[in-house]
């Protein structure tokens, strides 16, 4: 099998599920946006819990354990990325966040259905749904992410007249496994500017979106 076929699970680094005709939670970042430092402390955590994980027999406690223990983490995560403190934040360049936006939304109904984005300075967040490659498969998280970012990465180092890596190699994912959920996500991610201390209302900040079939 490809690397890039339709895969319900794999393992790099994380984890990564995709149910067929799931909504996903996707966030990717800056190469060199984060401290090693950093990453070798969430990454020890990530370890931890999966050594938790391991002694949980029950199915569903084993899921909500499991979610629970990735909200946790993605949480000090992405606190880190809003601060910008840290690597490049080319993503304040208009060219390139326009760059970016022109990206996610010509994928739009023909590899995913989107619902919604932000772009901020180091990292997007976005929601989509991956449609059918055909009658028997869907599109893969790995094949659209590597569509998005590999053509992206390589306009934004012509426009910045660099070299090398651009985004960080792995994203994060997560399944939205209900329409609360998916309230709660959406929200989340129009609001991360607000949170980021940026603008006052979420509908301030250029760099967003929300489909009308997500609210």
């Amino acid at each position: 099998m490809n690397r890039l076929d339709y895969q319900f699970y794999y393992e790099r680094n994380l984890p990564h599920l995709q149910p067929p005709g799931a909504t996903l939670f996707i966030t990717f970042r800056l190469a060199g946006s984060m401290p090693v430092d950093v990453q070798k402390r969430l990454r020890a955590e990530t370890i931890a819990l999966k050594a938790a994980l391991s002694n949980i027999a029950d199915p569903d406690e084993r899921r909500e354990f499991a979610s629970e223990g990735q909200r946790r983490l993605f949480g000090k995560w992405d606190s880190i990325l809003n601060r910008a403190s840290f690597g490049p934040t080319w993503l304040r360049d208009a060219r390139i966040t326009q760059l970016v936006s022109e990206s996610l939304h010509y994928r739009d109904t023909r590899f995913y259905t989107l619902l919604a984005f932000c772009i901020m300075p180091n990292h997007v967040h976005v929601i989509f749904t991956p449609l059918r490659e055909s009658e028997d498969t869907y599109y893969s998280m790995a094949k659209i992410m590597q569509s998005l970012k590999g053509y992206t990465a390589y306009k934004a180092n012509r426009i910045l007249g660099r070299r090398g890596a651009f985004w960080q190699h792995e994203s994060y994912d997560h399944v939205v496994r209900s329409a609360a959920e998916g309230r709660r996500i959406l929200n989340y991610v129009l609001n991360n500017p607000v949170k980021a201390g940026l603008v006052q209302d979420w509908s301030e900040w250029p760099w967003s979106y929300c489909s009308p079939e997500a609210n």
